[in-house]
C-alpha cells in the first residue's frame, strides 16, 4: 500500500471513528468527574491512542441520529446521575436499615453489540447500579442494584434498564431498530383499549 493510500485509509477510517471517539471523550471527562480544556485534551489523546494502538474492526454506527431525542437524552441521563446520587447517599446515611440489593437479569428488545454497550455504560455511569455481565449472545445484561427489598423493586430496576433502552434506540439507534420500538409502541397503544373495553363489558351483570 502506497503512503498515500496509507494516508486516505487513515483519515477515512478517522472519519468514520469520529463518533465513537467523541463519546469516548465524553465518557472520560465523566468518569474523572472533571469538564475542563485538560480533560478534553486529555481524553482525546486517550481516545486516539486506544482506537490506533488497540485496534479493533471498525465500529459500524447506525448512520441515524435524532438531535431533539439525543438532547433529551442527555438531560434524562443527568437527572438520572442527580437522582441516583441523592438515592444511594440518603441510603448509606440510613441507620435504621441496610440497602437491599440483588443482581437482575435484564433481556434487552431491541440490543445488538452497539446498542447493548450504549445500555450498559449508561446503567453502569447512574449510581446504584454496576454492569457485572453482558451475556452477548442472548443480549440479557446483569447487573448489580442496590436498594430493592421486593420483587417489586426488582420489576421497577429491570424496567428503568428497558425505558433506558428505549431512549437510547429513539435517539441513536439504527433504523431498523427504530421501526421495531415503533411497531410495539403503535400495538401497545391498540391494545389497551381492547382490554379497556373487554373490563368494561366483564363489568356490566
Amino acid at each position: 500500500m502506497s503512503p498515500t493510500e496509507t494516508g486516505r485509509h487513515f483519515w477515512r477510517d478517522l472519519r468514520v471513528q469520529l463518533p465513537f471517539l467523541a463519546w469516548l471523550v465524553v465518557l472520560w471527562m465523566l468518569l474523572w468527574g472533571q469538564f475542563t480544556v485538560l480533560a478534553f485534551l486529555s481524553g482525546l489523546v486517550v481516545a486516539v491512542f486506544v482506537t490506533r494502538v488497540f485496534r479493533l474492526p471498525t465500529v459500524e454506527l447506525s448512520g441515524r441520529i435524532n438531535l431533539w431525542f439525543a438532547a433529551l437524552l442527555v438531560i434524562q441521563f443527568l437527572f438520572a446521575m442527580l437522582r441516583g446520587a441523592l438515592s444511594v447517599t440518603a441510603q448509606v446515611f440510613d441507620l435504621r436499615r441496610q440497602p437491599g440489593a440483588a443482581i437482575i437479569a435484564v433481556p434487552l428488545k431491541y440490543a445488538d453489540d452497539l446498542m447493548m454497550t450504549h445500555v450498559s455504560v449508561v446503567s453502569s455511569l447512574i449510581p446504584g447500579s454496576l454492569i457485572v455481565e453482558a451475556d452477548r449472545d442472548r443480549q440479557i445484561l446483569y447487573l448489580h442494584v442496590i436498594g430493592v427489598r421486593s420483587l417489586e423493586d426488582v420489576e421497577k430496576q429491570r424496567a428503568g434498564v428497558l425505558r433506558w433502552e428505549r431512549r437510547i434506540v429513539r435517539a441513536l439507534g439504527a433504523p431498523e431498530q427504530y421501526r421495531a420500538l415503533k411497531a410495539d409502541e403503535r400495538a401497545a397503544r391498540a391494545d389497551v383499549p381492547g382490554r379497556n373495553a373487554g373490563s368494561s363489558k366483564g363489568g356490566v351483570r
